[in-house]
This record gives C-alpha cells, structure tokens and sequence, in this order.
C-alpha cells in the first residue's frame, strides 16, 4: 500500500517503500523516556515525534508489556498521567547498592565548612573560600566536586580565576527545591566576617 509504513529495516527504524526514513516511533520514544526527570504526557509525546496519540498510546503499552515479557531490569510504567522508566522491583536491593556505595562516608567539617561558603557565596573562587575559612581549601574543594555537591562555573572576569557553585544534586540531597530555600545564615555568622574576607581574599 503506497505510504504504508513497516517495521522491516534496522532495529527500531521506519521504512517507507524500502528507504529507512528515521529512527521510528519506538526509538524516539525511547530516547525521549531516557533522559526525562518525571513522567510525561502521552499528549506530549505525541506532538514532539509528530504522531497520533493513539499511535502513542499503543506504542508505549507495547514497550512496556515487552520490557516484562522479556525480564528487563526496567519497566516503563505509567504514573501520574505520564509515562517515565523505572528499575524493577526486583532489583531494588542492587540498585541501593550501587546508589549508596562510598556515599555512607560523611563529609568532614572542612568539606561541611567549604560547602557552606560555595552554597551562600556562590559563585565563588577557591581563593575566596580559602580566605573565608582561612586555610587552603583547594583540595576539599577537589572532593566536593568528585562528589557532584559542587562544580566549575565559568571564570571571574578580572583575575580569571575558576569559580564554583553548587549543583542540582546539592538540592536534592538537602531536599530544597532551590537555593531561596537555604535557611538565613546571618545570625550564625561573626560580626567582622565582612571585614575578613575583604581583608584576605
């Protein structure tokens, strides 16, 4: 049938009249779902690969009951009016495993002190936290982005130097929705702090 679509090309590609045109409606709606935060829209889905959204709706079910069939680690379900991937209950255990080792060892007062001054200064210099604490915080500073807490952002315009500033995954482990939501630091903070950090950076 002229401009019927079948499925009989490369893994996950549409082809039309023998010409691969695309990756096809289950690839892209499996790159979609792989790199999303929170469940989205069949609605939404259908108008970003440009289908139907009955085609969606039947696609997804289709991924989802093969995901099962075929004992995934991963299931596609549909949660909150969206679809999204998730691991399987089964793998729970593994999973905590993996998410929790070397993340059970707790930061050291330097690494909580050097935190602190990125997560209020931001974006900062590692010469402005190591005049704030007053000792060299450079290598706390290493640790903190290894651990993803902190990252570079961008370079001060007049010394050049690199700045950092807390991440997302900051947020998420102190549960914040954003840094509005830090508590007032002030009235922890000594009087001649300002003065200090004039004075030494």
């Amino acid at each position: 049938m002229e401009g019927e679509t079948t499925m009989t090309g490369e893994p996950g590609s549409d082809v039309i009249d023998g010409t691969v045109e695309g990756p096809g409606i289950r690839a892209e709606l499996e790159a979609i779902l792989l790199v999303v935060d929170e469940p989205v829209a069949e609605v939404t889905l259908a108008q970003i690969v440009e289908r139907p959204r009955d085609q969606i709706a039947a696609t997804l079910r289709e991924l989802a009951a093969e995901y099962t069939d075929q004992g995934r680690g991963f299931e596609l379900r549909e949660i909150a009016g969206g679809w999204r991937f998730y691991t399987r209950d089964v793998c729970a255990p593994v999973v905590e495993r993996f998410v929790t080792d070397g993340q059970q060892t707790r930061l050291t007062q330097a690494a909580l002190e050097t935190l602190a001054v990125v997560a209020y200064r931001q974006p900062v210099s590692r010469a402005r936290v190591s005049a704030i604490r007053g000792v060299n915080s450079d290598g706390v500073i290493r640790t903190l982005t290894l651990r993803g807490l902190i990252e570079e952002a961008g370079q001060d315009p007049e010394s050049q130097a690199h700045l950092y500033r807390t991440t997302g995954y900051f947020l998420e482990r102190l549960g914040l929705r954003d840094l509005e939501e830090l508590p007032e630091l002030a009235p922890y903070l000594p009087d001649d702090l300002e003065g200090i950090e004039d004075t030494r950076a």
